[in-house]
């Protein structure tokens, strides 16, 4: 009896020890597909701050992002393949000013545990930030990219940080850098080009939630949202009343869809203002799949880049409203 019940304990202990050897080589990053230390390991949060590392630190860095096309950072949960990926990563970058929601609370205890934790929107004086109305009020607005040409300020937070983490690859993080630079510059002078054609009276956006006040003020549009600048923020029947009679009273043309939000909502404004949704959606708080190329207007971007996703969204609401 007493053989046996030794027998039994040493079975019991083996597999226990066997499930702890598991769920440490888990939380340690084992299956997260990050490197074993050829490559500076960097992982980033939303998909406009993943490309923008991603370009930046070339060659020379892994880059594992959380968040794919079409995910809501407002309301991502992170998961334990996450943990693992941030317990091992040397660098962490997030957009910042509350985007990732409740995830800000575990980047900050990262940053406090170990370091090496950096919102890219940090570099961004308050001067160009701009505040949002209602239930966030003591926050800036989040939705920073709208605006290329705010969002270049950016690019020395990441610049510094791998500089520091990799000094050896500091010339060409600085090189990289001011290429990434050029092209939002370019992009911006693009944008109010394309916005040009568009007769001002006409340029009045709506969409599902408020991520484009930057956008708007950076190219002269009025902005009006469903829902607030967080997708957390349930529209009501007076919004949406509300909503349906600015359109009627501005005579809208069409109005946009979000690719990170329910339809649902906008499609019921539509219906009752009787005006046209587009057939493309916008890339607010997510760039699209990578590899999603098309050529429009003479020009062929990727919709899964910073870039490409900009010319898209200029493009559908151009030709929506002109």
């Amino acid at each position: 009896m007493i053989k046996k019940l030794c027998i039994s304990l040493l079975v019991v202990g083996v597999l226990i020890g066997g499930l702890a050897w598991l769920l440490k080589n888990e939380a340690d990053g084992v299956n997260d597909g990050s490197p074993d230390g050829e490559l500076l390991n960097v992982v980033t949060t939303t998909t406009m701050v993943t490309d923008m590392v991603k370009y930046i630190g070339g060659e020379r860095v892994h880059v594992h992002g959380l968040m794919g096309a079409g995910v809501d950072p407002h309301s991502y949960q992170v998961t334990f393949k996450d943990t693992a990926a941030l317990k091992k990563a040397n660098l962490v970058f997030y957009s910042g000013h509350h985007l990732e929601g409740k995830m800000q609370d575990v980047l900050e205890k990262r940053k406090e545990s170990k370091g090496g934790v950096f919102a890219v929107t940090d570099a961004v004086d308050d001067a160009s930030l701009l505040k949002p109305q209602e239930e966030f009020e003591k926050y800036y607005d989040p939705h920073i990219w709208g605006n290329p040409s705010t969002w270049t300020n950016c690019v020395d937070e990441v610049v510094d940080a791998l500089s520091e983490a990799d000094p050896e690859g500091k010339d060409e993080y600085v090189g990289r850098g001011e290429q990434y630079r050029k092209q939002l510059t370019d992009l911006h002078e693009w944008i109010m080009s394309r916005v040009a054609e568009i007769p001002a009276g006409q340029r009045v956006l709506v969409t599902s939630h408020d991520a484009f006040f930057y956008f708007g003020k950076a190219y002269g549009f009025e902005v009006r949202g469903l829902q607030g600048i967080s997708t957390n923020s349930e529209s009501g029947l007076k919004d949406r009343a509300d909503l349906v009679a600015f359109i009627k009273q501005r005579g809208i043309k069409m109005i946009f869809p979000e690719s990170s939000v329910n339809k649902k909502g906008i499609e019921a404004v539509a219906e009752e203002a009787g005006v046209k949704v587009s057939e493309h959606e916008l890339f607010s708080d997510a760039m699209g799949e990578p590899g999603d190329t098309v050529t429009l207007h003479g020009e062929t971007y990727d919709k899964g880049t910073y870039v490409g996703m900009m010319k898209h969204n200029v493009n559908t609401i151009v030709d929506g409203l002109k």
